[in-house]
């Protein structure tokens, strides 16, 4: 469980590297951050198919049907987060800026607003998420670890996009760091929760369909958030390139742990 709740923090806090990107250091290229995203991307789905889904398909009490209904309701559930609470991704912004004589607005306020509504959306996005680092880990470390690195792969950026307008609005990277910490700090706050919700109640079956659940997340995850803010980001072919790098080192990974 500790090893689960670790892996959790280590991979929701990883929103403070984008913030130091933001405040401190040049911001990385757009085509090696379309590159991450698509990896990360290509790692989510890999997991969700080919293990998280195949291994609650085979338990007992869960079975194809019921995996698949779980992996749904995961989908499902994301899908209405994301509905009530659109969140800005990497500068393309589900709120729009005030507008100053019909003409987009660049004030500090504005650019600060910005970045606290992005705070606040990236924080109940990554609740969840949380408790998918959780759930895998539990079942298997080898499961979690890569779930883990593929998910603090895509908060730098959210951490960048946090960090970036507060600290140009403002000019205080204490502030900067501390909203894309909180961001951070949602998804070992749903690790907990999990852990609160499971552990005393944990059976096979449980697992079962919480790991087909959280295959579901993760799959619209990559295909709603990551994929396209890659696309949007790089050249043409450098995303799906992650993607694939990203599904081949999986397959690999996981033939040598068999």
């Amino acid at each position: 469980m500790w090893v689960a709740l670790l892996l959790a923090a280590g991979a929701g806090l990883s929103t403070t590297i984008g913030s130091v990107l933001g405040v401190v250091i040049k911001k990385p290229g757009p085509n090696f951050m379309g590159f991450a995203l698509g990896f990360s991307a290509g790692v989510m789905i890999f997991i969700s198919f080919a293990e998280l889904l195949a291994h609650a398909i085979e338990i007992e009490g869960v079975g194809f049907l019921g995996a698949y209904i779980a992996f749904f309701l995961g989908m499902g559930v994301f899908f209405l987060i994301d509905v009530v609470v659109p969140h800005d991704y990497m500068g393309y912004h589900d709120h729009p800026a005030h507008t100053q004589n019909g003409a987009p607005g660049r004030s500090p306020q504005n650019l600060e607003r910005t970045g606290l509504l992005l705070a606040l959306g990236v924080s109940i996005h990554n609740f969840p998420e949380g408790m998918a680092t959780f759930v895998a880990t539990l079942e298997n470390v080898s499961l979690g670890l890569p779930i883990a690195v593929a998910v603090a792969i895509h908060n730098i950026p959210e951490g960048l996009a946090i960090a970036a307008p507060i600290y140009t609005a403002t000019g205080n990277r204490r502030k900067a760091f501390f909203w894309s910490f909180f961001s951070g700090v949602s998804e070992v706050a749903g690790a907990v929760l999990a852990a609160a919700l499971l552990m005393p109640f944990l059976s096979e079956t449980l697992m079962g369909f919480c790991l087909a659940g959280v295959a579901g997340i993760m799959v619209l995850i990559s295909l709603d958030e990551l994929i396209p803010s890659a696309k949007a980001l790089a050249s043409e072919h450098t995303p799906i390139l992650g993607v694939i790098v990203g599904m081949i080192l999986m397959m690999v990974s996981q033939y040598w742990l068999e």
